[in-house]
């Protein structure tokens, strides 16, 4: 249980990271405290099933990978033009040539 902990506490934060987004922040998305954010980054608490749910809405991610069940994560291209999908996907195959 506790590498599950660590796995979603790391993914939380990192997620946010990305999306510029500080513990006060996601906090008041949420209608929680800093605190409560702070202890699921710290892997001392998890957050309970609504708010997994909310964090992959947040994030833009599967509830499954941010529980660790896989190991692909998922990018909403909705509101792109087929142009910048394109441009997504050109990218995503760059980064994955050695």
């Amino acid at each position: 249980m506790g590498k599950e902990l660590f796995l979603l506490a790391d993914k939380i934060k990192l997620l946010r990271g990305r999306t510029s987004l500080t513990q006060a922040d996601l906090a008041r998305q949420l209608g929680l405290t800093r605190a409560a954010v702070n202890a699921w980054e710290m892997g001392l608490s998890v957050p309970s099933t609504p708010y997994v749910v909310e964090l992959a809405k947040t994030f833009g991610v599967s509830t499954d990978y941010l529980l660790g069940m896989e190991s692909n994560a998922t990018i909403s291209v909705a509101g792109l033009s087929e142009e910048k999908v394109a441009l997504v996907v050109e990218m995503v195959q760059k980064l994955k040539e050695k």
